[in-house]
């Protein structure tokens, strides 16, 4: 391409160092790039929750426009804010290292979860986390808390929460690691699917070409496995769910699934390994379905 390649991200701290990062990548690849700044509906109203709002594709619903209407070449998403079904005009055509997939635990005075005192107030929005955190601590009050990394931080550190639980990626590369009380391990607390994987998405073959060569094979094989799995339910899913998936690639693939009720006690795990993504998805699904996953996604008080 002889014209830079336009990356459009939201403009918080943590998507702007996101789409620094594929910038520094494609540089190194001998690209020109430009970064522009897109303001979208989960920014405007990023103290809502995400339901009242239109759920997950309220990130990234004006980065797309902006695809469409060609005013930049490329989007650069957190993964696990993109819905699990993109429209086929649409590909997320590169998918760099994954970062820290797991949860953090941040409390101001470093008190472990587990010495919490009875009916303490934790900051939660994400469904999954609030069914997971719920059978670690049913004693314990689960409340939402909005806003960018650094407001969630501040929220915590000033009381008005006994504790929050954040994507460590985040505090990472935000360089808030000092923040961190600990980390739960990825079968206690299984992450959200994507957690920690930077996408890029484009909406023509010249971009989509461009990116491929910051493209991480581990990091995209991941992806297709947790979104694969998601996929299975189509629009049983939304983000009233309490679902959780991770896939974690080493010799060969296992994914860990949580299915739960938010407020109730009733879930399902599951856990499968093999070496082809699509048996081993598969796989996961008829777990699923035989301990009953699809029940606790109908029943009228999760959604």
């Amino acid at each position: 391409m002889s014209r830079p390649l336009r990356i459009g991200t939201r403009g918080s701290k943590l998507a702007l160092w996101q789409a620094n990062e594929v910038a520094r990548r494609l540089v190194d690849a001998e690209f020109q790039t430009e970064i522009i700044p897109i303001r979208t509906t989960g920014d405007k109203r990023h103290n809502a929750s995400l339901a009242s709002i239109g759920g997950k594709g309220v990130f990234i619903k004006e980065l797309e426009e902006a695809l469409m209407a060609g005013t930049i070449d490329l989007a650069v998403h957190s993964l696990k804010d993109v819905p699990s079904i993109v429209p086929p005009r649409f590909a997320l055509a590169a998918f760099l290292e994954r970062g820290d997939p797991r949860d953090a635990w941040v409390q101001r005075d470093r008190v472990p979860l587990g010495e919490l005192p009875p009916g303490a107030k934790v900051g939660t929005s994400a469904p999954r986390r609030r069914a997971q955190l719920r059978s670690l601590r049913p004693d314990l009050r689960f409340e939402e808390i909005r806003g960018n990394v650094d407001s969630r931080v501040a929220k915590v550190q000033s009381g008005q929460y006994d504790g929050a639980v954040l994507a460590a990626a985040g505090l990472h590369r935000l360089g808030l690691d000092a923040e961190i009380t600990s980390h739960f391990s990825v079968e206690e607390m299984i992450p959200a699917a994507g957690q920690g994987i930077i996408v890029v998405e484009t909406a023509d073959d010249r971009s989509r070409v461009a990116v491929e060569i910051i493209n991480d094979w581990r990091a995209a094989l991941a992806a297709r496995c947790e979104r694969g799995v998601l996929q299975k339910f189509d629009n049983l899913l939304d983000c009233y769910s309490a679902v959780a998936v991770h896939a974690s690639i080493d010799r060969g693939i296992t994914v860990r699934v949580f299915f739960g009720e938010i407020d109730g006690v009733r879930s399902v795990r599951v856990t499968k390994s093999g070496t082809d993504p699509k048996e081993v998805i598969g796989a996961v699904y008829d777990a699923l379905i035989s301990q009953g996953a699809e029940e606790l996604l109908r029943w009228p008080d999760n959604r």
